[in-house]
């Protein structure tokens, strides 16, 4: 099927993660689903297996990962991720600075030097050009929460090279209106907003809220309270980074009820930067309601992941569906594959719904 060249802005603890994958799956490929392709929801994308994704230009705003090849940058400071037995081959792609803008909150400096970013003291490169001249199809945005106009800045120069956008974090540009008729008038593929987890504290909250609704249980009250240590957590320390990312949380869990938690009864979003958990995600999920003529029903649980390795098992099916709507010269908003993996995409559809509408997509049964 040929490589499916891919850029990535924000060489951190996902994208590291993303790479070890996929190097951990070519490493197990005999052309069989062998045990050790367990992980993947879909193995075989319409003849795209994982170890067909190649990245060709990678961007980063760190001074310990500027200027250096991309798998050296994969394992520096402040990346955190557990390693895998399997090694990253070494890259021909070396690490360009991209532009700042808002990419990093202010708080972040007051912070030891292994725990935060540090700004390469060096020109931002011309994006678009580097885009063009590597052949990348596919921008993978890995910016921290809180980037509006630094995503805003690489979803423009994906309109302008015809580069498609997957967007794994919550500001808005695929669920916009606005910005998704514009990838559809210049006939580009994009997926977004805000990458769900396989099993995380969004997808299991959606989940038990369904299933309260299903059986018929009121839920009166909720709340998802999540704790980790990489630098995602340290960024949204500063609250004032969280708007979208609370709205894209709240949103993926409210979908899935006929009439939604009143505001004041329903609180989802990170609670706090633990240093020594570093890419362990913890997540306290509390849900109270009413059964039976009105007897309580409270549900409460303790979620533990590995954050970063959590999101790519998505990322890696939304890459390659994204390869096939280009080979498909499909445009705009990829509505199956964003109800899928992504917490805030343009339309909710419930996981079971999605994952069926996935699987169309990819025979062909399916438009988008």
């Amino acid at each position: 099927m040929g490589k499916i060249k891919i850029a990535i802005a924000g060489t951190g603890n996902c994208a590291a993660s993303l790479i070890q994958g996929i190097e951990y799956y070519r490493s197990n490929s005999n052309g069989k689903k062998l045990e050790e392709h367990l992980g993947l929801m879909n193995y075989d994308v319409s003849g795209y297996l994982p170890e067909d994704i190649e990245v060709v230009a990678a961007f980063d705003i760190d001074k310990r990962k500027v200027g250096e090849r991309f798998d050296v940058a994969l394992n520096a400071k402040p990346n955190c991720i557990l390693p895998l037995f399997t090694d990253i081959p070494k890259s021909k792609v070396r690490v360009e600075m991209g532009p700042v803008l808002d990419g990093v909150s202010e708080h972040m400096s007051s912070y030891p030097a292994d725990r935060t970013f540090i700004v390469a003291d060096k020109k931002a490169v011309n994006v678009e050009k580097i885009l063009k001249d590597t052949g990348a199809e596919i921008l993978l945005n890995y910016l921290p929460v809180g980037s509006q106009k630094a995503t805003e800045f690489y979803a423009e120069a994906c309109l302008k090279t015809g580069v498609s956008f997957i967007n794994c974090m919550p500001v808005f540009i695929v669920s916009d209106p606005n910005w998704a008729k514009r990838f559809e008038a210049k006939r580009i593929p994009v997926i977004g907003d805000d990458i769900k987890a396989q099993v995380g504290a969004t997808i299991v909250h959606r989940t038990l809220a369904k299933l309260f609704n299903d059986r018929g249980v009121k839920i009166d009250r909720t709340y998802q309270l999540n704790t980790g240590g990489n630098t995602d957590f340290l960024n949204m320390l500063n609250r004032t980074r969280l708007a979208s990312k609370k709205i894209s949380k709240t949103a993926a869990v409210q979908s899935q009820l006929p009439v939604p938690i009143e505001e004041e009864n329903i609180h989802i979003g990170p609670s706090d930067y633990v240093p020594w958990q570093n890419d362990n995600k913890v997540c306290y999920l509390r849900m109270e309601g009413r059964g039976f003529a009105g007897f309580p029903v409270n549900l409460e649980l303790r979620l533990s992941v590995e954050d970063s390795p959590n999101s790519a098992g998505c990322a890696i099916d939304a890459i390659r569906a994204c390869r096939l709507a280009r080979d498909r010269k499909i445009g705009g908003a990829l509505i199956s594959i964003s109800a899928y993996t992504m917490k805030h995409p343009p339309k909710q559809i419930p996981d079971n719904e999605a994952k069926d509408l996935v699987r169309k997509f990819i025979q062909g049964t399916c438009p988008r």
